[in-house]
């Protein structure tokens, strides 16, 4: 890919930490399902290969549900969930961004894209 920024990202308390790069992250999806929608996030996708957990790895807890797929993973110290780890159907690792959780991003600028987890 070229043209990519780079961003850093935390939990609340600053015990996780990352670094991931993606083409200026200009909009995000909102989903309805019960754990997005219980939890307030906005998603960004970008390749596994384009993310690095920075610390705060033994500070991780895994919660998976529904297909079990899909690695929710979260601060166990202040329960704030940055990021998600999972795989594309064609096995492509891949992470979903709290960007919410993103330290330079306007919020104000994102453009939100509605989508029905609830009815997948």
């Amino acid at each position: 890919m070229t043209d990519l920024t780079t961003y850093e990202g935390s939990c609340h308390c600053g015990a996780v930490r990352y670094e991931a790069r993606s083409k200026p992250i200009s909009q995000a999806i909102s989903c309805n399902c019960s754990m997005c929608r219980r939890k307030g996030t906005l998603l960004a996708f970008i390749s596994g290969s384009d993310f690095t957990l920075k610390s705060g790895a033994d500070t991780l807890t895994d919660y998976q549900f529904n297909k079990h797929i899909i690695h929710h993973l979260f601060c166990s110290v202040c329960g704030v969930t940055g990021f998600a780890r999972g795989t594309t159907p064609d096995g492509t690792s891949t992470v979903a961004l709290n960007v919410r959780c993103i330290d330079a991003v306007d919020l104000d600028a994102i453009k939100i894209i509605p989508v029905d987890g609830k009815s997948a």
